[in-house]
This record gives structure tokens, C-alpha cells and sequence, in this order.
């Protein structure tokens, strides 16, 4: 467990201090990315889990989505008034670890354009589980990246917005 927190929190500290582009080769101005938003890991044990990035952590447990029958799909962990860390319970089709970085945009059409342009395979935007507009793209090794335009009554907008530390 330790392993994985520092490599969380080293991706953290290495995509605060950089503003990534999401391409090789010819770099493309991608002027809408804001920030960091979360990065998504699958975990063994969930409420484990939960319990020591608040406890021992001490991040705030934002928000949950459940499905119909009420079995968690997936839990935001919220580091910073802006950050968070998205844990989702291991199955036999998504193991334990990394699964990906997302970020904050200001204009998702405009960046899902701009990357397109430079031939990054994005999906089409949608909107997800948390009322948050999102889309897919690819980085590098396959890497998924996730972006999101916050949109008014998204779970994460909603957790931003009532930070209070």
C-alpha cells in the first residue's frame, strides 16, 4: 500500500508542477486544460481503502456513485479544494492499480478539436455518472486521460464548491 501512494502522490506533485501536453511528437496548445482533477485508481479492499486516505491521509471523502442495487462503482477521495483521488473496487477485469489522469478543462469541444487535430484518439464527450461533461483520450503507452468540463451541479463542482478547509 505504501508503493501506491507514492506513486499516486508522485504523479500528483509531477502534474501540478507541469502542464502536460497529451501528445508526442509536435507540441499543441491546449490552452483549456486548468488543472489536475483526480487521478482513478482500482483498489482491493474499497472501504480499506477509504478509511486510510481519511484517516491516515486525511482527505475528505467527497462523493460516492452507487448503482441500482446500491454497490459502490466508485468513490472521490478529495485531496484539495481541486483534487481529488477516484478509487474504484477491484474485479476480476480491472485489477488493482492505476487506471488513470484526468483533467479540469474550460472548454471541453474546444480541446477535444484541438487535440484531434493533432491526431490524439479522444472519444466523443458525454455525460457521466456525475453529471460532469467527459471525454477519452489517449496518451502516451496507452496511458487513458480522462477530461472533464465541470459542469453546474456536477458531483465534482459540487464538492469543490463546498471546500471549506
Amino acid at each position: 500500500m505504501r508503493a501506491v501512494v507514492l506513486f499516486v502522490l508522485g504523479i500528483l506533485v509531477g502534474v501540478i508542477g507541469t502542464r502536460p501536453a497529451l501528445v508526442q511528437g509536435e507540441p499543441v496548445q491546449v490552452d483549456s486544460i486548468e488543472g489536475l482533477n483526480h487521478v482513478g485508481m482500482t483498489v482491493e479492499d474499497l472501504d480499506a481503502a477509504v478509511r486510510f486516505y481519511t484517516e491516515t491521509m486525511g482527505f475528505r471523502d467527497a462523493f460516492s456513485v452507487r448503482d441500482d442495487d446500491g454497490n459502490t462503482l466508485f468513490t472521490y477521495m478529495q485531496v484539495n479544494r481541486d483534487t481529488f483521488l477516484e478509487l474504484f473496487p477491484a474485479t476480476a477485469g480491472r485489477p488493482p492499480g492505476f487506471t488513470h489522469i484526468a483533467f479540469n478543462v474550460d472548454d471541453l469541444e474546444t480541446t477535444v478539436n484541438r487535440l484531434r487535430q493533432a491526431e490524439v484518439e479522444v472519444d466523443d464527450p458525454f455525460i457521466g455518472r456525475t453529471n460532469a461533461f467527459l471525454t477519452n483520450a489517449v496518451g502516451p503507452e496507452g496511458v487513458r486521460i480522462e477530461l472533464l468540463e465541470l459542469s453546474p451541479g456536477s458531483a465534482q463542482r459540487e464538492a469543490v464548491e463546498s471546500w471549506s478547509r
